[in-house]
């Protein structure tokens, strides 16, 4: 005789980046046993293959490569709120002694996506040359977030070099998808200072999961704000 089903509750979110409507569930327990099991083997190829098939089951997403990273982390801190509690402790250490550290209860609703208004994706670099940008995506998230490695500068040069859609001058539009990846770095290589910091700044000023809250020394009674932002920050 056939066991009952057991009834999985469905929700709805919107999509920082574009306002997509999304319905999604909580985790099943196979679900998150596929993410604990690839987290142990540690591979980046593992823990991009269980995101995206733990993502494509619990929500209505069919390009789930092409999220922007916030939206992964977004999606993340909802499901995981629906499936194990809508709390989270964290270990905030105190800037005042940059040592004690205080356990935080934090409610995941307050952790929001703070978008900054001076965050534009098209940067006009020079007279006649305009980069446009596109979001880090899923492969970039798993490396900020699941890494035991802090990367390296030419990692991080690679990632913003994946990062550009395409650069435009008076003549022609050049589609970015087309280019190596080598070549793309060797352009950012050929900039000048305040040129490669219109980039930087397109990172810098991306949405990001952020939620500012007050932590009190137990040892020096001084009072103090903390900000946290990125998934890895509420789930470390």
């Amino acid at each position: 005789m056939a066991l009952p089903k057991l009834n999985v509750p469905r929700y709805k979110m919107k999509l920082p980046s574009d306002g997509r409507s999304v319905n999604y569930r909580p985790f099943l327990v196979k679900e998150e046993k596929l993410l604990l099991m690839a987290t142990e083997l540690g591979g980046q190829e593992e823990l991009i293959t269980a995101i995206k098939d733990i993502i494509t089951a619990c929500t209505d997403i069919k390009d789930v490569e092409k999220l922007a990273t916030f939206d992964i982390e977004y999606l993340f801190l909802n499901i995981r709120a629906k499936s194990v509690g809508e709390n989270v402790q964290v270990n905030i250490t105190c800037p005042d002694d940059e040592e004690t550290q205080v356990p935080v209860s934090i409610f995941l609703d307050d952790i929001k996506v703070v978008k900054n208004r001076k965050h534009k994706k098209e940067l006009k670099i020079s007279d006649n040359v305009v980069v446009t940008m596109s979001y880090p995506t899923l492969n970039d998230f798993v490396a900020m977030n699941f890494q035991d490695t802090t990367p390296d500068v030419d990692d991080v040069f690679k990632m913003a070099a994946s990062c550009i859609q395409s650069i435009a001058d008076e003549n022609q539009i050049y589609d970015c998808a087309d280019i190596p990846n080598e070549e793309i770095v060797e352009f950012f290589n050929d900039m000048n200072s305040k040129q490669f910091a219109m980039i930087q700044g397109f990172f810098d000023t991306m949405p990001k999961l952020s939620h500012t809250l007050t932590v009190t020394n137990p040892e020096t009674g001084v009072e103090s704000e903390v900000v946290l932002e990125g998934l890895s920050a509420f789930f470390a």
